[in-house]
């Protein structure tokens, strides 16, 4: 047996495989270690940017909505001079005979104190007359939430305040609130220009500036809000870019929900902040964009991870420094022990093991000693029984040679007796089944069924006579295939059996066998023959595959169960019905099969029916 080990080569310490390997042990230990500190690291890293993120956001949305809490007080605070408006504005329409064409704005705008503009809208949700020019003709049917609003006002009977609101172009604010006309056919619309009051509003919305923020969270670059149209809230924030704008528009105002970009080093959140009051037409909802820096956790375990590079190149110095002080003062002391070794093994048995300091190595030693000195003793006496083997072999040969020719004399001998044997036995058994036959044709009734008993041992007898032959045959002679012509052989064997309807299609197959082939259709027939229903049917098969020829001798018998099938070709086998026998027939079929280099087996005739018959089925090789 070789090993698959690849050995060293003999120039290579073992001091130097004992450092490389602790080194190896060592630098997998840092190795691992500064991979799980460097995940345990990212772990925490991103443990705290999650909670930074949390908590900024969840203090970003209360701060909005608490400014948003003061700015609707303030905006409520103008409530009174609007409705105190709308008297005006009603009266100024009852007295034009309820025509808005024929009311004069202009004049009302002064008598208001000149900060007001008035404007009426009519049923499809168009200004129709409005002291600001450039609103007129505004078709509120493009904004269909605020149209649906100004609708419900039209038709109802109530004042409607609404929220101060900036205008989209001019960035100017204005106050408005809503008063159906009474025949419901208009909407009177009345917007403050609180010129005096700007600044302290703006004071106030100037707390909706959430940068501080930014220097409160390391990994927070920029905070941006925009109001339901995407414009930027605070004058410091700029406009969006078409594709930030677009994702606005397109999905997070119209679906007022939260949304995230991810980018290389960059993760982008923004926030709905639904401000919606159903009891203000507008909508002071806010989006607010929070641009995280995540490059900054790479950077900082960037350095962590050289940092740590750095103390493991270090710890490995130190160690291989310390190892290969370890190793050395461990290897000397073998070193010592192999050369003195190699001195015994050299012949000087009388060399010693010289002595080292430790304990381990001292019992190394001793052992060493201990084993030469047996080893001594034990050459000494295997020289002595040197002489005593030369002796014994000297006179080996001839007995060898006396007990052969002894051996080769018995077996002339016994084969003598048994040639002697088999002619005498085979003459007078055929004697005995001539006066059987004779005996058949005289006698009747019960003394004719004991005259066949006997001709059926006789012809039992013929054919032990007859297999016992064939092995000695198997045994004996030496194999020597040729060729030979299967259908010959099988009509030979069937024209035995004249009383059997056999069934057999013929072939020009030829196969490699010797002159005992037709003993294995002799036994097989035979056997089928013996164990077929009465007026049965025996069917011989050939086929070939390839490079081999299938024989198949089928009966319609009992067939053979399963268990019996593996052990049916044994020496001395046979099934346990009432025809099975003791003999050689299916045992001298496997030696005969086998000697051809084939193969034997029993099966079912009909393929998992065996209550159907049983088939012998061999193959052999097919003959060039």
């Amino acid at each position: 047996m070789t090993s698959d080990r690849m050995p060293l080569p003999q120039e290579w310490p073992f001091a130097y495989t004992l450092i490389v390997a602790i080194l190896l042990i060592v630098i997998s230990t840092i190795g691992l270690l500064s991979v799980y500190d460097y995940l345990q690291a990212e772990e925490r890293m991103t443990s705290d940017l999650n909670t930074l993120q949390s908590v900024t956001e969840k203090s970003i949305r209360e701060s909005i909505v608490d400014v948003d809490t003061g700015l609707k007080l303030f905006d409520d605070s103008l409530n009174l001079r609007l409705q105190r408006g709308f008297s005006l504005f009603l009266e100024e329409y009852e007295r034009s005979g309820w025509d808005p064409g024929e009311m004069d704005l202009a004049a009302l705008k002064t008598e208001l104190g000149g900060d007001m503009d008035l404007y009426v809208i009519n049923e499809t949700g168009v200004i129709v007359y409005t002291t600001y020019s450039p609103d007129l003709g505004l078709d509120f049917k493009e904004i269909p939430d605020f149209y649906d609003e100004i609708t419900r006002m039209r038709l109802g009977d109530a004042f409607s305040p609404d929220r101060v609101v900036h205008d989209p172009e001019t960035g100017q604010i204005r106050k408005y609130a809503y008063m159906p006309t009474p025949d419901h056919r208009y909407l009177l619309e009345i917007g403050l220009i609180p010129d005096a009051l700007v600044e302290e509003r703006n004071q106030l919305r100037s707390q909706e500036s959430t940068q501080e923020f930014v220097t409160l969270n390391p990994y927070l670059d920029s905070i941006a809000v925009y109001d339901i149209f995407a414009n930027p809230v605070n004058e410091s924030d700029k406009p969006p870019d078409p594709a930030t704008r677009a994702l606005l528009t397109e999905t997070i105002i119209p679906g007022r929900t939260d949304y995230e970009v991810r980018e290389d080093g960059k993760q982008v959140r923004y926030l709905f902040i639904d401000l919606k009051d159903p009891d203000y037409p507008s909508d002071p909802s806010v989006v607010v964009e929070l641009t995280y820096n995540t490059a900054l956790i790479q950077s900082q375990l960037d350095r962590m991870l050289y940092y740590r590079a750095a103390v493991g190149l270090l710890a490995i110095v130190l160690s291989s420094a310390v190892i290969f002080l370890v190793a050395r003062r461990l290897t000397r002391p073998i070193e010592e022990i192999i050369d003195d070794v190699d001195v015994i093994a050299r012949g000087d048995l009388d060399h010693t093991i010289r002595v080292a300091a430790s304990r381990e190595v001292m019992r190394l030693e001793r052992s060493i000693n201990t084993m030469v000195a047996s080893l001594k003793a034990a050459i000494s006496r295997l020289r002595e029984s040197e002489e005593t083997i030369r002796e014994y072999s000297e006179h080996l040969e001839e007995q060898v040679e006396a007990r052969t020719a002894e051996l080769q004399e018995s077996t002339g001998r016994a084969n003598l007796y048994l040639d002697i044997m088999t002619h005498d036995i085979k003459n007078a058994t055929n004697t005995a089944s001539l006066y059987a036959d004779l005996l058949m044709e005289e006698l009747e009734g019960e003394p004719r069924s004991y005259t066949e008993k006997v001709q059926k041992s006789l012809g039992k007898s013929v054919e032990i006579i007859r297999n016992v032959n064939t092995i000695r045959q198997i045994q004996e002679e030496a194999t020597v295939l040729r060729p030979v012509a299967l259908d010959p052989v099988i009509r030979a064997e069937i024209e035995h059996y004249p009383d059997v309807p056999i069934a057999y299609a013929g072939t020009t197959a030829s196969v490699l066998a010797d002159d005992l082939l037709p003993e294995v259709f002799t036994n097989l027939i035979g056997n089928a023959e013996k164990f077929s229903d009465p007026g049965g049917r025996i069917t011989v098969r050939v086929e070939e595959h390839g490079d081999e020829v299938e024989v198949s001798v089928e009966d319609n018998g009992p067939g053979i169960p399963d268990e019996q099938k593996p052990h049916l070709f044994a020496r001395f086998s046979g099934g346990d019905g009432a025809k099975s026998g003791r003999g050689l027939g299916l045992y001298i079929c496997r030696m005969l099969i086998e000697r051809y280099g084939g193969r034997i087996r029993a099966d079912d005739r009909v393929s998992g029916r065996p209550e159907e018959g049983a088939a012998i089925r061999f193959t052999l090789k097919r003959a060039a």
